[in-house]
């Protein structure tokens, strides 16, 4: 009888350890993901009057996407809601999609790319750490159209 609480316990003491690790593995995860949402200016054009007050903005407010829309030869693109879009995709599809995806003008596609997989991985998690928020954001509006309110133009491309 003896041996087996001490066997028990120490099944138990393992579950709890592994939790544990895993647990304070996620939260690095999380921490190194809002770090990076930091650094590669994602709150720049996903959170609303972030660049424009110098990153003075509640983390409860980062990236819900703006309908400030980018304007140029492509068209009117408008910065995702990634609470949302983040939330309602895996965090392998995440992955896939920074690796494969050549979104428009002005996301820098090509900087996802080029991150580890460990790092997209941590963005993921940071961003559903937040939770969802926000609304959508406008359609993407092609060349011919005229978008509905505030938008950046960019000049013809000389190309």
């Amino acid at each position: 009888m003896n041996a087996l609480r001490i066997l028990l316990s120490i099944a138990f003491t393992a579950v709890m350890l592994k939790t544990t690790l895993a647990e304070a593995a996620d939260t690095r995860a999380i921490e190194r993901g809002r770090y990076l949402v930091k650094i590669a200016g994602c709150n720049d054009c996903h959170t609303p009057d972030y660049a424009a007050t110098g990153g003075n903005v509640p983390e409860k407010t980062w990236l819900i996407g703006d309908h400030l829309g980018w304007r140029g030869d492509w068209g009117t693109t408008y910065p995702r809601n990634l609470r949302i879009y983040m939330g309602a995709i895996s965090e392998d599809r995440w992955v896939k999609v920074a690796r494969t995806a050549q979104f428009r003008p002005p996301m820098p596609w090509f900087a996802l790319r080029d991150m580890s997989e460990t790092d997209l991985r941590a963005i993921h998690r940071f961003v559903r750490s937040l939770g969802p928020a926000g609304a959508q954001v406008p359609n993407y509006v092609p060349p011919d159209r005229d978008p509905v309110g505030p938008v950046i133009n960019f000049p013809r491309s000389t190309q």
